[in-house]
């Protein structure tokens, strides 16, 4: 968290996060846990919306009457100056790309016969997974929560892997390296030595390393699938 007071210069402060608590209707199944079907993407959209209002800036008066504002920062980002702070509250981020991508990733997805659900991964404290032998991606049903740009990544993320299986044969294989160059960020370092990955197979770490590498490209998921994937024709797997 940051704070900026006044009209004065950015000052950094810690701050208590407020938590979120979306519309009652939007905490029932199926739109909070459950296969992400067709259907119910709009309210998949409500929820990223209310995720991404709880990154804007909050004002908040002192006792000495002036206003700060306080908001969140991901890992890396600058303070914000004040002429920031004010252009972000008159013009809030639309996200219109990332919603694009997502929704097509999701029809993708969906067609290849891949099911996709906010549920709990099995893997302790992964965002996100993708199980081969089911073709189904659980996504943390929290991470809608956190708005667009982490939804949107956490998707892709899981998109390369299903690009991983289609690579070794087909989406039920167990995913092998694409061969994309690795250029990890210095948060998705840190990230691979937490022991979530710290004790994986060099393999395992290798897949995961390409993955973190090109998340936030959303595009090249939508690519891969196009270029590798083939649909299963199975019955039951599409959402």
């Amino acid at each position: 968290m940051a704070a900026a007071t006044g009209f004065g210069p950015l000052a950094s402060a810690p701050a208590a996060a407020q938590a979120l608590r979306p519309p009652a209707w939007l905490q029932e199944p199926p739109a909070s846990v459950g296969p992400i079907r067709p259907t119910w993407e709009a309210l998949l959209f409500a929820r990223l919306d209310a995720g991404d209002q709880a990154w804007l800036p909050r004002p908040q008066r002192l006792p000495d009457g002036r206003i700060r504002y306080v908001y969140r920062q991901r890992r890396g980002e600058r303070d914000l100056t004040m002429a920031q702070i004010h252009d972000l509250l008159r013009h809030p981020p639309r996200f219109t790309a990332e919603r694009a991508a997502i929704t097509a990733l999701l029809a993708q997805l969906w067609g290849l016969g891949v099911r996709v659900e906010l549920t709990t991964p099995r893997v302790a404290a992964a965002a996100g997974e993708w199980v081969p032998r089911e073709a189904v991606i659980r996504i943390r049903p929290d991470v809608p929560d956190r708005g667009t740009l982490d939804f949107a990544a956490v998707l892709n993320h899981e998109a390369i892997h299903v690009a991983q299986s289609c690579r070794a044969g087909g989406l039920r294989r167990p995913p092998i390296p694409l061969g994309l160059p690795v250029r990890l960020s210095a948060e998705a370092r840190e990230l691979l030595a937490q022991p979530l990955y710290a004790r994986i197979p060099p393999r395992v770490r290798q897949l995961e390393q390409e993955a973190f590498s090109h998340q936030q490209d959303l595009a090249l998921g939508a690519q891969l699938l196009r270029t590798l994937c083939r649909p299963d024709n199975r019955p039951g797997l599409a959402g």
